[in-house]
This record gives structure tokens, sequence and C-alpha cells, in this order.
């Protein structure tokens, strides 16, 4: 049975960091694409980075710059470093997989057949 399973979410001021994990069980994370979603209360899931099974990142305009993915195939897990966090970071944060090496930057939530059950991220002002 394939689990991904979040943590590190929290509640953090203006200009704080968090780092997001996700470890994989049932499922090896080395190369696969994966990503981290964020959807926000009455608004549509959003892709905010991905990475593929060779390593190369791709992030979503709004926090890039900010926010670093990563991936130990050891640890068979996935990570997100958020730094700069604004109140707009503020969402529930979801790692998602696919059965492919390449992401080329797809944020189309069909496209990815495992999701973990999120952490919470709150960033006040």
């Amino acid at each position: 049975q394939v689990q991904l399973q979040e943590s590190g979410g929290g509640s953090v001021q203006t200009g704080g960091s968090l780092r997001l994990s996700c470890a994989a069980s049932g499922y090896s994370v080395s190369w696969s694409c994966l990503a981290w979603f964020r959807q926000a209360p009455g608004k549509e899931r959003e892709g905010v980075a991905t990475i593929d099974g060779g390593g190369t990142t791709l992030y979503a305009d709004s926090v890039k710059g900010r926010f670093t993915i990563s991936r130990d195939n050891a640890k068979n897990s996935l990570y997100l470093q958020m730094n700069s966090l604004k109140p707009e970071d503020t969402a529930m944060y979801y790692c998602a997989a696919r059965y492919a090496w390449s992401c080329r930057g797809d944020y189309k939530t069909d496209n990815y057949n495992y999701w973990g059950q999120g952490t919470q991220v709150t960033v006040s002002s």
C-alpha cells in the first residue's frame, strides 16, 4: 500500500521559515516525478514546485526564489524548504507523486497517482 505522509507544517509570522517533509512508503521516490501543491480555503489546489527523476526543479512564479524543493532517495522522502513566508502562502500543503520520470512543470492534479493527506501552513502578518 502506497502512502505519502507530510509533516512540518505550523504557524509562523511573516518572514519566517518552515521545512515540510513527505515520507513515502510502499513507493520509491527515486527516479520519479514529485511535486508539492497547496490549497487555500475557497481556492483550487495549485502547484508549487516539481522535481523530476533527474533532479530538475521548477517553481511557480509566486514562490520562486523563496521555496526550495529537494529529495533524499536514501530516506525515500521529499522536502520543501520555505523561506520569507508571506500571509498568502497560508494553505494546506500536499505532496504528490506520479509514474513518470519527467514532471515538465505539470501541475494538473489528475496526472498525479499518489497524494498525501496534507499539512497546514499558516503565516500571520
